[in-house]
């Protein structure tokens, strides 16, 4: 091969090897280098070269980067040396800041401020003439014609990437001749040249970049609740507050979860808005949309706000949309949560979706689930700033507390604005694996004992709670607000006290021996049997059970006959025990209609006619001998309503007709030895005697005003006719007959918020069911008799809520709770009994009141022991401690928001000393934050063992990090440089390939891996010419699957594939049917999606990585 003296960086053959071939066989004592631009965070490969070289230059062109240009271009070129030096600083402090994260990369670059700092390394740039070219000298001391020198030059910069990656093409020469012209060439220039680095240097690298070593844990800690609550620790109260209504008071809690919410429907695309104390949800969400409106409000785009709400609460929606004038920030519709059919607009023009009690579509195969959460994926008509992407739909989803839900439930509601698969949470970038695993182990503590069900619930429901819903719910609580001064002189200034809520007091009303013997021999009648055990003397419930017990073609018509007949047996399993516990008036109603409605269906089967018509009066018709009537009914409807089948008693599993006949044995004595005790009512006569003495005590119940809750409308009307015989009090009864046309009533009369001149005194007494449970003010009053038990302690909240509120009239609130007991002698023994009894019904009540949160568990039906407990939001908690930092000391805010990035110390933990060898990192992508912790591998373990490395929850790495102001730096360990930069480079990879959305997804569960696979099948059935847009709904479908996306998706792609197997079509026909299927769902463009694996470039050749806010090394 012959020899050249160029080289190309190629095969081995670089500028980098060529230097060390240099230094490592020549005496250089100077070194000249003439470059394009320079980076000092590429020193840390000439440093070894450098050590020994006495005097290094370095001339810097003028094509640096375009910001160089403009600063050259302003101070070189003008004589502002001052205003140049000052952009090479700002230029340098970028370079150490966006320089490889390594342990050699610092050291090259301490060593090249430590250079310029002593005057052995200089480095200047030249004022006016564009220099394009590279060159590099090597000259020994003494120079001249008899010794060796030489000098390089080409295309190369003194860059990572000019050493050693790029296609250079550079030349050596050695000629003395030669190295004489270069040396004078560049001394020329050196002399015009301006001084580009001052030689306070390295106090300006140690205040403005990352390399400070003299940073405390403490600070530290700080530096990362200042990133990770950005703008919401500004008190931005002043912008918040001019939103609202000259009326409503200015709180600055309320204020706070105003800005909370905002921040988080940018961040997740949307949140749950739960128990907001004294200004009611419906308020906060108006305050937030307003906010929103105006924040995407522009001269071509007026945006439009959908509240979806239940019929009940859609007038107080209008009533806060109208004093609030959303109006005039944008459009806006009111839905009822039953016509989510009847959109006023397209969806598409919707940017923002309020959703009213949420929890009513956390079932995510009920057809309203799916049509909400297709509303609520499609992108609106606005598009991403800067490009041609579509903005997502955001969504407030309002619901007392996420928690009270199983886990599948909350993950459900989360899917209204999450992709289950590409999550925006940190720490839970998967979320159907998360709750695929919390769903297992859920159902796995229903079959342990209930001591160690609690623990369990306890320890599920923390780590879904911290893990996953903290990030995405705005709750201020009264511990919130007692807790915080700032918040707490906020509300004394402006006068207002919260009411205090005591633990409830308990009403016991003894049953005589026989009744009570009715009583628990009716509970266990009414009670599922165990697994195992058997049914003799419980109810069967077959009526309600008639399509799990159809055999042959008939049972086929109904896929899911198992799974409705377990619901609708559990519901009216539900309904007796709590008809009965509610008043024996409404038991009895509730259990003659039970005995009729078996009655009925035993007549059919007599008859030798069974209808099956939900949506018809059966059991009426058949009772009343109209079966002419029902059956021209069937006849009429039997075409549009495909739930009507009309069956023969052959039909039927042979223990179905035993099972009614069981039930009718059951029930009938059952009603009868009831009847025989209806002028027996304890409970009222409990009730009635604490009426004055206790509840209208002037001392507890000051405003002589009375709310009274029960269930059942059957009590609320008993318990109205008993009243006006026994008592002279004024009684407003409200139920879902009359809410609508009476809330002005109610409001005169209870609401403490109505102007003086507009309130009346026409009632003392409201007496209601659940429909003023929410959603209106009711404290003019401040006692609470919850006739029948609240059955947890959410629905306890909801009602205490009613009362306690901005501007009750009284310093405490009374809650009264009624509970069963026998007859015994001693107050121990009535409560003992008491509860017995309790613990009996919620035996009774079956899986979805026996398996509760922490938070909502009824084993003591937080009735005995403790008061209601609100809880507190850990995140609010955090920045309102920062908050209150900053306000004793306002200079150390200032001095740490200035602190770059990167920002990191050595801690010898004070309280977790088994955590040596941990890192805690704080990364952030475009996309989202991310916690991460990285272990050495434990003592033992392999030697070429990676580190262990874990996403962590915000409220995770926050405990890992917490500090105090007295502990001192460490020196860094040797292994957190490699720790941080694994931590970064999982994460990146992560991001990327969330944002890449690949077609295939390595772990998908079977169904959507059918589906996955039939959508890849329709490709292949197209044409082989056929259009690329043909294929476009195949692969949009396979994106939809593989994040996510949607719930119903895949089942129904499964379903439709099993059904073209049943017929035969033509390839056209069976891709026209899955198009029609797909054109139902908004589905993503994958003609915008990234490859997979594609990943951003820098200049310099090396992929960009998540930005590095702090980390910490523990020794």
């Amino acid at each position: 091969m012959t020899k050249t003296k160029f080289f190309t960086n190629q095969d081995g053959n670089t500028l980098l090897e060529k230097l060390r071939g240099i230094f490592a066989h020549m005496p250089v004592q100077q070194f000249d280098a003439l470059v394009g631009f320079f980076r000092a965070s590429g020193c840390y490969r000439l440093r070894e070269l450098l050590a020994d070289v006495a005097e290094v230059r370095i001339l810097v062109g003028i094509n640096v980067d375009k910001a160089l240009q403009k600063a050259h271009a302003q101070g070189l070129q003008l004589g502002n040396a001052l205003r140049a030096r000052q952009q090479a600083m700002d230029d340098l402090v970028v370079d150490i800041q966006e320089a490889e994260y390594t342990r050699e990369a610092e050291d090259g670059i301490r060593w090249f401020v430590e250079g310029v700092a002593s005057g052995r390394l200089q480095v200047r740039a030249h004022p006016s003439q564009r220099l394009h070219s590279k060159i590099y000298i090597f000259r020994p001391v003494p120079f001249n014609e008899h010794t060796a020198a030489s000098v390089i030059t080409g295309s190369s910069n003194l860059t990572e990437a000019g050493l050693k990656d790029n296609f250079e093409f550079n030349v050596e020469l050695r000629d003395y001749d030669d190295v004489c012209y270069a040396t004078k060439t560049f001394q020329d220039l050196w002399d015009e040249s301006t001084e580009l680095l001052p030689v306070d240097l390295k106090q300006t690298v140690a205040t403005r970049t990352y390399l400070n070593d003299e940073l405390t844990p403490y600070e530290i800690y700080l530096k990362c609740l200042i990133e990770y609550f950005g703008k919401s620790l500004d008190e931005e109260y002043g912008t918040v507050a001019d939103l609202l209504p000259e009326k409503f008071y200015k709180l600055k809690y309320q204020l706070d979860a105003v800005t909370d919410g905002f921040r988080k429907l940018r961040q997740h695309h949307g949140f749950f808005l739960a128990d907001v104390v004294g200004l009611g949800k419906t308020i906060v969400g108006t305050l937030i949309a307003k906010r929103f409106c105006q924040f995407v409000r522009s001269a071509v785009h007026t945006p439009r706000v959908l509240i979806i709400a239940p019929p009940a609460l859609v007038v107080n929606w209008r009533e806060a949309t109208r004093d609030f004038a959303l109006q005039r920030f944008g459009a806006y519709d009111i839905l009822p949560n039953g016509s989510l059919h009847k959109l006023p607009h397209e969806a598409e023009d919707y940017d923002l979706i309020i959703v009213d009690e949420a929890h009513k579509f956390r079932n995510d195969t009920a057809g309203a689930y799916g049509q909400l959460q297709r509303l609520c994926k499609t992108p609106t008509r606005r598009k991403v700033y800067g490009t041609d992407a579509l903005e997502r739909k955001r969504v407030i989803l309002i619901s007392a507390t996420p928690l009270n839900n199983r886990p599948e439930d909350i993950a459900n509601l989360l899917y209204l604005f999450q992709d289950s698969k590409q999550s925006s949470l940190e720490g839970v970038d998967n979320l159907q694996h998360f709750f695929r695993q919390r769903t297992d182990e859920y159902e796995k503590l229903k079959k342990v004992s209930k001591a160690d069900m609690r623990a369990g619930l306890q320890r599920l429901y923390t780590e879904i709670r911290v893990k996953v819903l903290e990030q995405v719910t705005v709750r201020r609580t009264r511990t919130d607000l007692l807790g915080n001064e700032l918040y707490r002189q906020d509300l004394a200034q402006q006068g207002i006290v919260f009411p205090e809520v005591g633990k409830p007091i308990v009403q016991l009303y003894q049953l005589e021996p026989g009744l009570e013997a009715l009583f628990d021999e009716t509970v266990a009648a009414l009670s599922k049997p165990e697994s195992g055990t058997s049914q003799t003397g419980r109810l069967t419930y077959n009526r309600y059970r008639a399509i799990a017990n159809l055999v042959g073609p008939k049972k086929e018509k109904y896929k899911y006959a198992e799974r409705i007949s377990n619901s609708l047996e559990h519901i009216m399993r539900t309904m007796l025990l709590k008809r009965m516990d509610s008043s024996f008036r409404a038991f009895r109603s509730s259990l003659r209609r039970f005995a009729a409605a078996n009655d009925a269906m035993l007549k059919m089967f007599a008859d030798g006619r069974i209808y099956i018509a939900p949506n018809l009066p059966v059991t009426d018709l058949v009772l009343n001998d109209r079966l002419d009537e029902l059956e021209q009914l069937v006849l009429e409807r039997a075409e549009l309503d495909p739930s009507i089948e009309v069956c023969t008693p052959d039909d039927f599993d042979k223990d179905f007709l035993p099972g009614l006949q069981s039930d009718k044995a059951l029930v009938w004595p059952l009603l009868e030895r009831w009847e025989e005790y209806r002028h027996l009512d304890p409970k009222l006569d409990a009730f009635l005697e604490a009426m004055e003495p206790q509840f209208f005590a002037p001392d507890r119940n000051p405003g002589q005003k009375l709310v009274i809750f029960s269930e059942a409308r059957d009590t609320t009307q008993y318990l109205a006719e008993k009243l006006a015989e026994h008592s002279s009090r004024r009684v407003l009864v409200i139920d879902s007959a009359n809410r609508e046309r009476l809330m002005p009533t109610v409001r005169a009369n209870f609401d403490a918020n109505v102007k003086d001149g507009e309130r009346q005194h026409n009632y003392d007494i409201l007496l209601a069911t659940e429909v003023l449970a929410e959603g209106v003010n009711l404290h003019r009053a401040s006692s609470i008799v919850n006739y029948d038990t609240p059955w947890n302690s959410t629905r306890l909240m909801q009602r205490i809520g009613r009362v306690n509120r901005i501007g009750s009239v009284a310093k405490r609130v009374y809650v009264y709770n009624f509970f069963p007991t026998a007859q015994v002698n001693s107050t121990i023994g009535l409560e003992a009994k008491a509860y017995l009894k309790l613990q009996a019904f919620h035996e009774a009540l079956g899986e979805d009141s026996e398996v509760y949160s922490p938070d909502e568990e009824t084993q003591s039906f937080g009735i005995f022991d403790k008061s209601p407990d609100e809880g507190q939001d850990e995140r609010l908690k955090r920045l309102l401690w920062l908050r209150e930092q900053f306000r004793r000391d306002p200079a150390l805010l200032d001095r740490l928001r200035r602190l770059p990035l990167r920002a990191r110390t050595g801690r010898a933990h004070p309280s977790l000393p088994a955590l040596a060898g941990t890192t805690v990192c704080y990364l952030r992508t475009h996309r989202r934050d991310g916690f991460y912790r990285c272990t050495e591998p434990a003592a033992g373990a392999f030697p070429e063992a990676a580190p262990l490395l874990e996403e962590l929850s915000f409220l995770e790495a926050d405990k890992l990090l917490f500090a105090t102001h007295d502990e001192r730096p460490q020196p860094l360990p040797p292994h957190h440089h490699e720790h941080v930069r694994r931590a970064a480079s999982y994460f990146g990879a992560a991001v990327a390939q969330a944002a890449a959305q690949p077609l295939v997804v390595q772990r998908v569960a079977p169904n959507e891996r059918r589906a996955l696979d039939f959508l890849a099948d329709c490709v292949l059935l197209l044409m082989p010419d056929a259009p690329a847009a043909e294929r476009v709904p195949f692969r949009a479908g396979q994106l939809a699957v593989a994040s996510g996306r949607f719930q119903q998706l895949q089942r129904e792609l499964n379903k439709l594939q099993a059904n073209l197997k049943k017929v035969q079509l033509t390839n056209a026909e069976r891709l026209a049917a899955v198009r029609r299927l797909l054109s139902k769902y908004p589905l993503p463009d994958p003609t915008e999606v990234a490859p997979a694996g594609a990943a951003t470039t820098a200049e310099d050749g090396s992929a960009t990585l998540p930005r590095i806010i702090i980390s910490e090394s523990l020794v």
